[in-house]
């Protein structure tokens, strides 16, 4: 067989994959800029007034609102444009974003770019591990499913490295140029044969195919005519809503929202878009934007330690150490808030912990939890019901995170910053027992073994 270049699908991932990192850094804005619009002095911010503790709650808020809607836009632009051009689009959403943020003058200018933002996040969720996925040999496609996070931490990295020494409008033009780049360098990947072959368009799928593998006509053809017999088989029916609750799609539909709720109860959005406020709030001995750029920092350092491992080590023992330690790390940050709430003395020494705390909750979020969930979504479903359950999943996963954005800080403040981190932490908890009971292990299986292991067949395909 020809040997073909396994670099190729890294770097056409990699690109892929700036898009993550530009809306990361559109996620983690919150962070730096909270502290400038909440300012009574109004010394670099753009509105009016400083914001209200609501006002700021529905920014945080507005973006995974926009998600819901992405999610299904990408879900129908997949199937119709191409994964391709569907990402291209979510740039176009997110450019359009920026300006409204650069051009605000009112809270409403700030809402809808979070919309915006949302949209492109939807999106990219939905249709991004669908392209890695589809890309991806069986050998590295843990590795190039495991590339959104560790993306997305460059994102968050470099906010919190701007916007604390920078003003806004700075902050923004960097966003812009940041979407840019992904367009210009994206726009010469390829698409994904899967695409291709779903739409008969063979010899298109076989020119991508040799653009990715690095082989030539002859040397993809074997892989071709085996995508194409898997497609039209999968094809042969079009799969329905009431398809995705059936049998062995129910199964893998159970199991990827039953991870994303984990995920995203782990608190991981309210953190990162109140990591400021949180490490301003601990009163911790560094300053807040040093503490957020040393988080960021080694949560970009544990996240590129994931795809170097996941195709060895599987998907269950990443999301179980990676539950492990959020749950611990939270339990952690809210006995450190119990002891300052009750104005304890041994709060002065202790004044690292908040940190602690944070960078091992980052860690070991970044190795399971925050990518894991959306590489399992690009492999437990079949090529049909994939198109259908994608945008439900992320639709779902944006209600999750509105739900944990909107009301983090308004229970907190009713309840103690403690309670929360620490039902978080229980949820953290939950999903340790749940992978250790009901995930199952794709690792270097094809996309056919793992449907039959998730309908208890014996598999009909050998390992590719």
């Amino acid at each position: 067989m020809e040997a073909g270049q396994l670099w190729r699908q890294y770097v056409i991932a990699g690109i892929a994959n700036i898009a993550m990192a530009s809306i990361a850094y559109s996620m983690g804005w919150t962070s730096p800029i909270y502290i400038k619009l909440q300012d009574e002095n109004l010394t670099d911010s753009p509105l009016p007034a400083p914001l209200t503790i609501d006002e700021s709650a529905w920014v945080g808020s507005f973006l995974p609102i926009g998600a819901i809607m992405g999610s299904f836009i990408g879900g129908l632009a997949a199937s119709k444009i191409g994964r391709k051009w569907s990402l291209l689009c979510a740039a176009m959403s997110q450019f359009v974003g920026w300006i409204l943020v650069a051009a605000a003058t009112k809270v409403g200018f700030l809402y809808g770019g979070r919309v915006f933002w949302g949209i492109t996040l939807g999106m990219l969720f939905t249709v991004l591990p669908m392209y890695c996925a589809e890309i991806a040999t069986d050998d590295v496609r843990g590795a190039l499913g495991s590339l959104l996070q560790a993306f997305m931490n460059v994102g968050y990295l470099l906010v919190y490295g701007i916007g604390p020494f920078t003003s806004y409008s700075v902050v923004a033009y960097v966003g812009m140029a940041f979407v840019a780049v992904f367009a210009i360098c994206f726009f010469f990947m390829p698409e994904t044969p899967v695409y291709h072959l779903s739409k008969n368009e063979r010899e298109l799928a076989a020119e991508c195919l040799k653009r990715i593998r690095g082989r030539s006509r002859a040397g993809v053809e074997s892989e071709v005519n085996q995508m194409a017999d898997h497609i039209s088989s999968s094809m042969e029916k079009t799969a329905t809503l009431a398809d995705v609750f059936r049998g062995s799609n129910f199964k893998a539909f159970y199991i990827t929202c039953a991870l994303l709720f984990f995920q995203q109860f782990s608190g991981i959005n309210a953190v990162i878009f109140y990591m400021s406020s949180i490490f301003r709030a601990a009163g911790s001995d560094l300053d807040w934007s040093i503490s957020t750029i040393i988080v960021g920092v080694i949560q970009l350092v544990a996240s590129m330690l994931t795809p170097l491992v996941v195709d060895r080590l599987g998907r269950r023992i990443p999301l179980l150490v990676s539950t492990f330690g959020t749950a611990t790390s939270l339990g952690l940050l809210g006995m450190y808030y119990l002891v300052s709430d009750q104005k304890s003395p041994v709060v002065s020494s202790i004044g690292f912990l908040p940190i602690l705390s944070m960078v091992l909750f980052i860690v070991t979020y970044s190795w399971g939890l925050g990518p894991l969930p959306w590489a399992l979504l690009g492999e437990l479903f079949p090529i049909e019901v994939k198109a259908v359950a994608t945008p439900i999943i992320s639709g779902f996963c944006g209600i999750l995170t509105f739900l944990v954005t909107r009301y983090f800080e308004p229970i907190a403040n009713a309840l103690g910053m403690y309670v929360v981190f620490w039902l978080l932490g229980v949820c953290c908890a939950a999903g340790f027992f749940f992978t250790l009971f009901l995930v199952p292990e794709t690792k270097g299986k094809s996309l056919q073994e793992i449907q039959d292991m998730l309908a208890g067949r014996k598999s009909r395909a050998g390992k590719a």
